[in-house]
């Protein structure tokens, strides 16, 4: 298992402090990538109406309006069509192998009008987290050895919408343009 550093749990928090506006009261929420503890999700549970949590790290739970599932991240989500008013992935796309087959299916299990909400670590941040995983050992070298790309706005655009029909790209730099936050409507 890896071993979360002590700066970890404060850039989530970060991460967390600036999506949560985003997330309408009462939504319906697929929080994609929900880690192991979904710490997310938590937090957000008194403002949505339904919360549901996919991870290979988590365990099966449902308490009160949150729900959590292991799942590997390949190619189907189980989850019919228009099932979520938003989708989030905080620091999860950089991690997966399969892009553009996930977004697809988060278009699909996204309601008309639904939302995507995402964080993902801009092209800035790889030489700064590798100093503070590696060398500093404050963060989770692990998480950052499994990154796979890192964006710019171009390149998290290009993601979003050159194949998939996203629509009302915003996007906008945050923590000193370490981070890339956006969101995108269907």
């Amino acid at each position: 298992m890896a071993q979360e550093g002590w700066l970890d749990p404060i850039l989530r928090w970060l991460r967390l402090r600036r999506v949560m506006p985003h997330i309408p009261v009462g939504a319906t929420l697929l929080d994609v990538g929900c880690g192991r503890s979904a710490v997310f999700l938590k937090a957000i549970g008194p403002r949505i109406k339904q919360g549901v949590g996919v991870d290979f790290k988590v365990e099966a739970s449902t308490v009160k309006n949150i729900q959590t599932l292991p799942l590997k991240l390949f190619d189907r989500l189980p989850f019919a069509d228009a099932s979520f008013d938003v989708v989030t992935l905080l620091a999860v796309l950089e991690h997966l192998e399969n892009e553009q087959q996930i977004l697809e299916e988060i278009y699909r299990v996204l309601k008309p009008n639904g939302q995507v909400v995402l964080t993902v670590p801009s092209v800035w941040s790889q030489p700064v987290l590798e100093f503070l995983a590696y060398r500093l050992k404050v963060i989770d070298a692990q998480e950052i050895r499994d990154h796979k790309r890192y964006y710019n706005r171009s390149k998290l655009q290009a993601a979003l919408t050159a194949n998939i029909p996203f629509q009302d790209f915003q996007h906008d730099y945050f923590q000193c343009w370490m981070n890339n936050f956006c969101t995108v409507t269907k």
